[in-house]
């Protein structure tokens, strides 16, 4: 699902809170290595893992540098990367991703009404298990909401993923199409965004959009 914006901002420069009614990240500005400025890595969980870095892939959809977990963590750790300076409530939500390697788990997602590392939404597609669920973080304890199963988006190839959050009820698309819905309210105010893994998934994340609906 893309979407267009009238406010962007591009590579981890990012506007205040609320005021930012768009955002945008391509990292092509960041450096190769390094987590982005404006970014934090974070974690679910106890464990190494979590290691975010700015990679070169050229078959990224927007330029050749892309935000990649490269860690391979123990099966309960959530691997995060936040984006410091976002703060929304209800919103549009999209980012492009690509499975590069894991034995234990694969794919990733994003996370949204994020208040820390152990309490979010998060929506994610694993292409071993070949289904997309969202989810609800609690105290570091995860909750399905929703499920589709038996849905391919093979690994090696990049997938677009995207939320659509007002109120209570939440639309989750992959690939452009809707395949579920969950009403949820726990998490209420606008707080950061960021992206998700989990255990030894190494995912490549390009083109993150986020737009704030009225």
């Amino acid at each position: 699902m893309r979407t267009s914006f009238a406010f962007v901002v591009i590579c981890g420069s990012v506007a205040c809170g609320q005021e930012s009614q768009s955002q945008m990240w391509d990292f092509e500005d960041a450096a190769v290595g390094k987590v982005p400025s404006g970014w934090t890595a974070a974690k679910t969980g106890d464990g190494e893992g979590s290691a975010w870095r700015v990679v070169e892939d050229k078959s990224a959809p927007s330029g050749a540098r892309v935000l990649a977990q490269l860690a391979a963590g123990p099966s309960p750790l959530f691997n995060l990367c936040l984006a410091d300076r976002t703060n929304f409530q209800d919103l549009e939500l999209s980012v492009a991703f690509k499975a590069v390697d894991g034995k234990v788990d694969q794919g990733g997602g994003v996370v949204w009404r994020c208040l820390d590392a152990n309490n979010y939404y998060i929506a994610r597609f694993n292409p071993l298990e070949d289904n997309f669920r969202v989810y609800k973080v609690v105290d570091g304890k995860r909750t399905q909401l929703a499920t589709r199963e038996n849905l391919k988006a093979p690994a090696g190839e990049w997938h677009t993923l995207a939320i659509k959050m007002r109120g209570h009820a939440m639309e989750c698309f992959l690939n452009g199409t809707k395949h579920l819905e969950a009403t949820d309210s726990t998490f209420t105010k606008g707080s950061r965004i960021g992206l998700w893994t989990k255990a030894d998934a190494q995912t490549h994340f390009d083109s993150i959009e986020v737009k704030a609906l009225e």
